[in-house]
């Protein structure tokens, strides 16, 4: 059994060709656009192998990553205006601030303990300008505990590679908790070696009110709560929502 991104982090951008990178770096250079004040230099908590980073840099956008896997951030390419460091978002202190923080594909959902959650947005506070944009996405308690989690298996061939991933969720709801164990099998076509891992990813998730606590707790001020991409109004089929606070 391996931390969060241990093992994964090696077969991350195969296992999410499917994402869509380039909706979602739209639908959030669009929250830019509408809540900020001429953003230009981003910081990004959880910047995985710089997915969105990359995007963002080609729409103008300078972008500094912050990233804890050591598996991910050496996978992460670089690119013109994008600098990606190792680090904790929860402890990182740069000595700079930025027009806006961006914590995406769930980064805010992994501090499962109150005290890491405050730490976060106590660094996103830190590290923005009066006025700069703390936006995120997370899960959502009502669409959680309404749709409940299940088992889930996702298949894939790319190469010579053929990778079977196993996510089995174990749901603590007094802690408003789902620890996904992920099962994961990689078998090389050519060799026929198959090799196997498992890695459990703690998982939080959030009401707006509790959010909405832990914003003013910081300093911040929510302008925007919306269903992920879609910018309906949150419920209980909205899974993944996310959030725009300003800093007071």
């Amino acid at each position: 059994m391996t931390a969060p991104f241990d093992a994964i982090g090696r077969y991350y951008d195969l296992l999410y060709l499917d994402k869509r990178y380039d909706a979602e770096v739209a639908y959030v250079d669009g929250l830019l656009k509408i809540y900020g004040r001429k953003v230009q230099d981003l910081l990004e908590f959880g910047s995985g192998t710089g997915g969105h980073a990359r995007l963002l840099t080609q729409l103008g956008y300078k972008v500094t990553g912050i990233e804890r896997s050591v598996q991910m951030l050496a996978r992460a390419r670089a690119s013109d205006g994008f600098v990606c460091l190792q680090g904790d978002a929860c402890t990182a202190r740069l000595g700079r601030q930025f027009d806006a923080v961006i914590a995406l594909f769930h980064v805010v959902s992994y501090q499962v303990r109150n005290k890491a959650v405050q730490a976060l947005f106590a660094r996103a506070a830190e590290h923005l300008t009066p006025g700069g944009l703390f936006i995120f996405d997370v899960w959502y308690s009502p669409a959680v505990n309404t749709q409940r989690p299940e088992v889930r298996v996702k298949r894939l061939e790319k190469d010579d590679l053929e990778i079977t991933r196993i996510a089995e969720p174990i749901v603590y709801p007094n802690e408003n908790r789902v620890d996904v164990c992920y099962t994961v099998f990689v078998r090389e076509a050519n060799s026929g070696e198959i090799q196997s891992f498992m890695e459990t990813h703690p998982m939080r998730h959030f009401s707006l009110p509790e959010l909405d606590l832990l914003a003013e707790s910081a300093g911040f001020e929510r302008v925007c709560a919306q269903e992920w991409l879609t910018g309906k109004e949150p419920s209980e089929a909205s899974w993944g929502v996310c959030l725009v606070l300003v800093k007071s």
